[in-house]
């Protein structure tokens, strides 16, 4: 017997480039869509999938894809990071689904890099119903400048209109992702524990991962922050974070601080293993994440 797929690849346009994923989709109802994309470097093979496939089975529909200049989509230069690209990326993704009349009240969901961003991207589009931000990036050391309405004004601005392209001098890398060996060829993420994973599930056939990336952030007058954008979020949502998060940018006072600017209805729970102990598919910590997740889903939508 041949087992059906559970979505239909889709594509859609962002920045220039398309944008392909899939689109775990109930034809017969309208239900709530959670959009979902991964953190750094990783594509939708690696976990994510077993999360949409779980979300998905719960009862909502999802649209899952890779960022721009990663995995299946495209965009050049490849295995480059943009914070304001990729939080457009979501923008552009509700577009598409509102413009299909696919779906009825959307989410966001983010992991790491994207966690961070879903919580930029949520306070910025309209109507956004809940957002579910795992193991978020908020930073590694307060942003200079305030963190007022003004700055979130012209955070607005630069995400709607801004010129991100950066400057040469804006560039870290190309570089490894992970590596071992610090001294010699030193990577982006660095401690072990992400070169286990990034290893162990980029390394599996198909998944379309390269051990390779730059990451930009153009110097703009306010950063892609969550800590100017969390006042503004009036949505339910749920912050994530891994318990004793080995990954700098994921420095729990900002992480915490973050949570407490929230405006509206919020949850925060702690999962044990640090920032990929949720992320690997087969452990417990993977099982009492998702549930959680689809719980407060269920709760909100």
């Amino acid at each position: 017997m041949i087992e059906r797929k559970m979505y239909q690849d889709v594509e859609f346009e962002s920045e220039k480039a398309v944008l392909r994923g899939r689109h775990y989709r109930n034809s017969e109802v309208t239900r709530p869509t959670v959009v979902m994309t991964h953190g750094t470097s990783a594509t939708i093979t690696m976990v994510i999938d077993r999360y949409a496939e779980a979300v998905f089975e719960a009862g909502f529909d999802v649209l899952l894809y890779d960022h721009r200049n990663f995995g299946q989509s495209g965009g050049e230069p490849r295995q480059e990071i943009n914070p304001w690209v990729q939080a457009r990326g979501y923008r552009d993704a509700v577009a598409f689904l509102r413009s299909t009349q696919q779906s009825g009240q959307i989410a966001l969901w983010g992991d790491s890099y994207s966690g961070g961003l879903a919580l930029v991207a949520g306070a910025v589009i309209q109507n956004i119903s809940a957002i579910v931000a795992q193991i978020p990036v908020c930073g590694a050391s307060w942003p200079e400048g305030e963190l007022d309405d003004s700055a979130f004004s012209t955070l607005v601005d630069i995400f709607e209109f801004g010129d991100v392209a950066g400057d040469p001098g804006d560039v870290v890398g190309p570089l490894p992702v992970v590596s071992l060996d610090q001294i010699n060829a030193p990577s982006l993420l660095t401690p072990p524990q992400a070169f286990q994973w990034f290893l162990e599930h980029g390394g599996r056939h198909g998944s379309g991962w390269d051990n390779k990336v730059s990451r930009i952030v153009p110097k703009t007058s306010v950063p892609c922050s969550p800590l100017v954008t969390a006042p503004y979020l009036a949505m339910p949502v749920l912050m994530m974070i891994g318990k004793n998060d080995e990954m700098i940018h994921c420095n729990p006072e900002l992480q915490n601080a973050v949570f407490d600017r929230i405006s509206g209805p919020k949850e925060k729970q702690v999962i044990d293993g640090g920032h990929f102990g949720l992320l690997w598919e087969d452990s417990s910590n993977f099982a009492k994440a998702v549930t959680a997740q689809i719980e407060f889903l269920k709760q909100v939508l």
